[in-house]
């Protein structure tokens, strides 16, 4: 019997409403944030920013999919398909970056300066990794590993967040175009690594240790055993 199964059906309960409401912020702040970054990034002929935009796409799919699973009253019958589309969302997102890293890279237009774009990117690196660990906490006290793997891609856009301010701050102040692609790459390689994690079913969910990042020795996931 794992931690999970000692739980409380009124804890329960409460940790399923907790990550509805999470998944629905993440959503709701997504679409505004593609909404402002693809209109600052066409105004500004930004790739990066356009590029920032659909990502934001990506993770509501992702979030969607979670929102999906939590719907049900048996949300754990749900648990593998949420995995498959998390993990089809991971590597969405690196083919993605790694085609607008590419591009970038070749020289394939000169962004100009943003500052909707800079804000926009400061206030993702606030609001992101909150909203992360926030879900990550709840996800692994329910032994959920969609939502511990959805909020891993809500970490990552958090990385796209810094990649992204970095990059537009470079170009801004000194002309360096190729920063933001190169660290873009390094992102792209961490998700489809991340991608294939929650294809497999491997995200941690329920630690049993302290350890930083939950995935101790003994952690369990629902569908690990379903790989």
């Amino acid at each position: 019997m794992t931690s999970v199964d000692l739980l409380a059906p009124a804890r329960r309960t409460v940790l399923r409403r907790r990550i509805r409401l999470l998944v629905a912020a993440t959503i709701t702040y997504n679409v505004i944030e593609a909404a402002v970054a693809v209109t600052a990034g066409t105004i500004a002929s930004s790739a990066a920013l356009i590029g920032f935009g659909l990502d934001s796409l990506v993770e509501v799919a992702s979030a969607a999919a979670v929102a999906w699973q939590f719907a049900a009253a048996d949300h754990e019958s749900r648990e593998r398909t949420a995995m498959r589309v998390i993990a089809l969302s991971f590597f969405a997102l690196a083919a993605y970056v790694t085609f607008d890293a590419v591009r970038a890279l070749l020289g394939d237009g000169q962004a100009e300066h943003s500052t909707p774009g800079l804000i926009l990117a400061a206030l993702s690196l606030v609001v992101m990794p909150f909203l992360s660990a926030a879900q990550r906490r709840a996800g692994r006290e329910l032994g959920s590993a969609s939502a511990v793997a959805d909020s891993k891609q809500t970490l990552l856009c958090t990385y796209l967040s810094g990649v992204l301010l970095v990059g537009l701050a470079l170009n801004s102040l000194f002309g360096w175009s190729w920063a933001d692609p190169v660290a873009a790459l390094v992102i792209a390689a961490v998700a489809v690594k991340e991608g294939r994690e929650a294809w497999r079913g491997d995200a941690c969910c329920a630690p049993a240790t302290d350890q930083a990042d939950g995935c101790g020795p003994t952690c369990t996931c629902h569908t690990s055993s379903e790989a």
